[in-house]
């Protein structure tokens, strides 16, 4: 659950490739881009004749930009993509395995059906050498070479898919205006953030607004808190432990993190309207209490998507910007991220598709969607010069300096339980309940399904 077009005039053809030039969004040789990556990858492949079959989540807009980013592949390689979104691709790609007609490539937005799709044998291995590219060259390279490595039919662990195109959580918004009136400065430590919120209520004001309500969803932003506390207050390896229910969800760790989330969440002066009002708050209202005058709050921690549910007219960078949510200083755990994303895996191998996963290690392969609107790469090599306005940039720029990421744990938790049990064990602890019971209950879901 967790989620300016620039027309270019090129006339050239590069590469084996005899695409056609204007489809091209940039002019190839133009701009900030890094073309010599094109260029050098164009020089590696012909294609001419070959096509690759890709079926993904993105739909709209997103596929839009997705194949302007292809057209430069078939431009390079003389290739043809047909890229086909759906609203229900997890179990279109399910589907398609099964009835052995899997198209070549499939963009997977969670991790969890990858893996269990490696584990049947449906994937085709990546690789080391683009482990080793991905430990090389993504910030935070680590991190993400475990999220992408799973167990095959074998039961031998390698990694299956290739991320692109993340979603940043880590993040809370603010009004500058409002913040430069009473003097406030950007928190740079978890420590710094406890000391404004209180000085806010000491001033008079709210710090805090939070909303849990998501329809039959509610209680999904509460996650996002536990798991952001969880990689501030233990190392990345308790977190994935967690995930997996190698420590129990009732663990001393777990509860901490939750309550932590409680310090901010359950104190009435803390949050707009109460901390029973956060239950029933909707998500998608509660950053309204920041466009108030006066402010009905000062800050609001969400991932990248919510300007989506601000004001008409609202300008991300003037009337309302971010901070990264900041790290325990006293436990040295560095810069935590926590996020979501896009995964490609080969599910049914040609040599297109092997060079499609290379075109994706090219700079170009990342710029081209960064340029226009709503990508952002760990890719340290990509320029971030291209992206058309500072706020893009300034997201990008937490997801490149993070020392760990990790991927939403409710999202790689067992349905029941990250899409279920865990949301409404967080709506009753907002509304009363203590951290033990309520971890206490999870688990013991968590032992039935087992």
């Amino acid at each position: 659950m967790k989620t300016m077009l620039f027309a270019g005039a090129a006339t050239l053809a590069l590469g084996t490739g005899m695409a056609v030039a204007q489809n091209l969004e940039f002019e190839p040789g133009s701009g900030e881009f890094n073309w010599d990556s094109f260029d050098q990858f164009a020089g590696q492949y012909d294609l001419s004749g070959q096509s690759i079959e890709i079926t993904g989540p993105w739909t709209g807009l997103d596929s839009d930009l997705f194949t302007s980013v292809t057209a430069y592949f078939e431009e390079a390689t003389g290739a043809t993509v047909n890229y086909s979104g759906s609203d229900s691709f997890e179990q279109d790609i399910v589907i398609s395995t099964e009835a052995d007609s899997a198209p070549n490539i499939a963009v997977f937005p969670q991790p969890g059906l990858a893996s269990d799709l490696a584990s049947r044998g449906e994937l085709t291995p990546l690789g080391e050498e683009t482990a080793d590219w991905i430990r090389e060259n993504y910030a935070a390279g680590d991190s993400w070479v475990d999220l992408a490595t799973f167990a095959g039919p074998d039961g031998e662990e390698q990694l299956y898919v290739f991320p692109y195109k993340i979603d940043v959580k880590s993040i809370v918004w603010y009004v500058p205006e409002a913040f430069e009136e009473m003097g406030y400065e950007i928190p740079e430590t978890m420590e710094e953030l406890k000391d404004l919120t209180q000085q806010i209520v000491d001033d008079g004001g709210t710090p805090w607004c939070i909303g849990l309500g998501s329809g039959a969803a509610t209680g999904w932003p509460a996650t996002d808190w536990v798991e952001d506390m969880m990689l501030r207050t233990q190392p990345p390896e308790v977190y994935d432990q967690w995930v997996t229910n190698e420590i129990p969800f009732d663990d001393p760790a777990v509860v901490n993190a939750i309550e932590e989330y409680g310090w901010f969440s359950r104190n009435d002066d803390f949050v707009s309207g109460g901390a029973e009002a956060v239950a029933s708050t909707d998500f998608r209202d509660a950053p309204s209490g920041l466009f108030q005058f006066p402010p009905e709050c000062y800050m609001h921690k969400q991932a990248t998507f919510i300007p989506t549910f601000f004001p008409e007219g609202t300008e991300v960078g003037l009337d309302v910007d971010f901070f990264y949510f900041p790290a325990y200083e006293e436990q040295d755990l560095g810069r935590p991220v926590l996020g979501a994303g896009t995964m490609f895996a080969i599910t049914n191998d040609s040599e297109a598709a092997q060079a499609f996963v290379e075109f994706l290690k090219t700079p170009i392969a990342h710029e081209i969607w960064m340029a226009q609107s709503g990508f952002l790469t760990p890719y340290a090599d990509a320029n971030p010069a291209v992206f058309p306005s500072d706020v893009q940039r300034n997201l990008n720029q937490i997801l490149t300096e993070a020392t760990t990421f990790r991927f939403d744990a409710s999202d790689l938790m067992p349905g029941e339980i990250g899409a279920g049990a865990f949301w409404t064990g967080m709506v009753d602890y907002q509304t009363g309940a203590g951290a033990e019971d309520v971890t206490g209950q999870i688990q013991d879901r968590w032992e039935q399904i087992q």
